[in-house]
């Protein structure tokens, strides 16, 4: 697993000692994290993209470029040979137990009892079992188990 998720420096960070503002300027607006699911989903070409988010051109544009300078997409030739695709880097694939998260949070609360939704299947197509995160002793882990080690 790679530890270095950005090839462009930055400068600006909201926040530079905290890891989640820090992945938020990354990938903290809709589009991004959206062109990452879709990527998980196995969209490649810039025409694919723009089909399943319904992303205006020069935004999708935008955001491809930045998750490549950042190390979460690689631009590559297509086997056609004639178009460039994307695909997920070792960092882009790391986001995966984010997006998972999102979705299952959104499942649990986006949602009206009853109303239906998309559901993410393994390969056998049996769903994907909640994420609970869990201490090195098994104990589940929540916000009243936890807190911040503030860097020095």
């Amino acid at each position: 697993m790679s530890r270095t998720t950005t090839r462009a420096p930055k400068a600006d960070w909201t926040d530079p000692d905290c890891p989640v503002a820090r992945t938020l300027d990354l990938v903290g607006d809709r589009w991004c994290l959206l062109v990452i699911r879709d990527a998980m989903d196995g969209a490649r070409s810039f025409t694919e993209f723009q089909r399943r988010t319904g992303i205006a051109r020069n935004i999708l544009t935008d955001r491809l470029r930045k998750l490549a300078a950042y190390g979460l997409l690689a631009q590559r030739t297509a086997p056609s040979g004639r178009r460039q695709e994307y695909v997920l880097t070792d960092a882009g694939r790391d986001l995966f137990s984010v997006i998972l998260t999102l979705r299952q949070w959104g499942e649990r609360h986006a949602f009206a009892p009853g109303e239906a939704h998309s559901t993410l299947v393994d390969e056998h197509g049996t769903p994907v079992p909640e994420v609970v995160p869990t201490g090195a002793d098994g104990t589940p882990l929540d916000t009243e188990t936890t807190h911040v080690q503030k860097a020095r």
